[in-house]
């Protein structure tokens, strides 16, 4: 089987290997274990590989670059216009010698795959919509008219929507799915932890403004002015960094608070596992990997009530959902700080979900969508 790739992700090649953004690579990678060939559509630039990067690992892989584009601003919406029609040639030509067409959503080039696949209602076809499913969500007008196509049936032939929730109204070819990071196999004990000393927060992903590391600070901030032992950790990196650095200059936080940039996955594990709480204060989500990371390492999430995230926490049972009104979410996370035994048992219930999501269950469904 042939297995075409359409997809935004920006990649880089060292020697004969192909890379890109570790989550989104380890996950494709469980995909094309099971094919024979694969074609990837997608930007290649000279990229500098780094600890948030992996290699695709398949022994046939043939890569088709095709130019970045996107539409902010009169200039790069007319160069757009200029590239469409060799964008949509391109996609076309892999998708015409492909069985099985994988489409990533949203973004600019899974916009034009579904446009596309609209040619080729007999290929077996799937779309991972990795952004929020959520149809009262307010989003770009790209993304809504990308869930528009994949949730028709009539536009979609014999294709399977992956999407992040079990929405209510949905039509048939939408199921509901999830991600994972872990194996059956990567169970081990959970570190006991409690709140009677100096409490850990962390925040792993992206510093840009839709995630709102600010705001994770800010909490922190108001804790610790509280009285509370808190620390807070920040790995990543981003445009926000710079902002970052200043409000912790400025306010003189630098003995609890702490940048630590991009880090080796290792690092990241251990950090969930020594950690109190891992805290996302994301204004968009799909299916955030970190929180159920976080979950699968007894490290509570503290997150926005956004896309499946309040199913994921079961509606505060197994973490702490906020609202982003600061003085409200200072007093619930006071609440759970207070209650050592009402952490722990939140704690539990987080480890024990999260454990099902395993790899070896990922692969398994996978195998499922690839069986004509």
């Amino acid at each position: 089987m042939t297995f075409c790739i359409i997809t935004h992700v920006i990649h880089g090649r060292d020697n004969e290997q192909f890379f890109a953004y570790s989550p989104y690579v380890k996950e494709m990678n469980v995909w094309i274990k099971h094919v024979d060939k694969v074609i990837i559509v997608a930007p290649l630039k000279h990229l500098e590989k780094n600890k948030i990067h992996l290699a695709y690992r398949h022994p046939n892989i043939e890569f088709r670059a095709v130019p970045d584009f996107n539409l902010n601003g009169l200039k790069a919406t007319l160069r757009s216009l200029f590239l469409l029609p060799k964008l949509l040639w391109m996609i076309y030509r892999a998708m015409s010698v492909s069985q099985h067409i994988h489409l990533r959503c949203p973004g600019n080039m899974g916009l034009l795959g579904c446009i596309v696949q609209l040619f080729f209602p007999s290929t077996i076809k799937t779309a991972k919509y990795a952004g929020n499913w959520d149809p009262q969500s307010k989003q770009p007008f790209s993304y809504r008219l990308q869930k528009r196509i994949l949730s028709h049936p009539f536009w979609t032939r014999r294709m399977q929507v992956l999407v992040y929730g079990d929405w209510p109204n949905s039509t048939k070819n939408i199921k509901p799915f999830f991600t994972a990071s872990y194996f059956e196999s990567d169970k081990s004990a959970v570190t006991p932890r409690n709140l009677e000393s100096a409490v850990d927060f962390l925040f792993v992903g992206t510093l840009a403004p839709g995630k709102q590391p600010i705001y994770a600070l800010q909490l922190i901030e108001k804790l610790k002015a509280k009285g509370f032992d808190v620390r807070l950790t920040l790995y990543g990196e981003g445009v926000e960094r710079s902002n970052l650095e200043k409000y912790i200059e400025q306010n003189q936080l630098d003995s609890f608070v702490f940048l630590k940039g991009n880090q080796e996955q290792s690092t990241i594990k251990e950090a969930y596992r020594n950690s109190h709480f891992v805290i996302l204060p994301s204004k968009s989500e799909g299916w955030p990997k970190v929180i159920a990371e976080g979950m699968f390492w007894g490290c509570l999430p503290v997150s926005t009530a956004v896309s499946c995230v309040p199913s994921m926490l079961n509606f505060g049972k197994r973490g702490v959902l906020l609202t982003g009104v600061i003085e409200d979410d200072i007093k619930m996370l006071m609440t759970v700080l207070n209650d050592n035994e009402e952490y722990s048992n939140k704690v539990s219930k987080a480890v024990n979900w999260s454990r099902i999501y395993t790899l070896d269950l990922f692969e398994a469904e996978i195998q499922k969508l690839l069986v004509p």
